[in-house]
């Protein structure tokens, strides 16, 4: 069936020579191709990963600084409602006080203009007395 002759041989180093040939041709600059691309793919993987961790680092952070920011806004903003308030009821209490002493004043005044007004009227009513006295008595004595 088969010839062992000169041939064998000849196909198995033209074999061994086609591979060897295809090897350094084609084979090798495919698989560092190949090794490059993988190499490439890993390396942009893990800058990826690092950069997503980064981000995801960064947001945290940055939520972070916001709560407190609004905490610190919220804080603020009640110290200057308080603050407010206690001015608001200062300036209340100076009015009321305020206002008081001015009623008292008014008081006082119009205590003042009264007795004023009853000196007045009891000067009157005395000058009035004696004139009407005068004008009886003159009227009778003169009868």
């Amino acid at each position: 069936m088969f010839d062992f002759d000169a041939t064998l041989p000849f196909m198995a180093l033209q074999f061994l020579l086609l591979a060897a040939l295809l090897n350094v041709i084609f084979y090798k600059p495919l698989t560092k191709v190949l090794d490059d691309r993988d190499n490439y793919i890993r390396t942009n993987t893990l800058e990826a990963r690092e950069r997503l961790a980064k981000a995801e680092r960064l947001a945290t952070e940055y939520e972070q600084q916001l709560a407190d920011a609004r905490r610190q806004s919220q804080a603020t903003v009640e110290a200057a409602q308080v603050e407010a308030k206690k001015i608001t009821a200062e300036k209340i209490a100076e009015a009321q006080k305020e206002a008081q002493s001015q009623r008292e004043q008014a008081a006082v005044e119009i205590e003042q203009q009264k007795q004023e007004a009853m000196q007045t009227l009891e000067q009157r009513v005395d000058a009035l007395s004696r004139q009407i006295l005068e004008k009886l008595l003159g009227t009778t004595s003169v009868r």
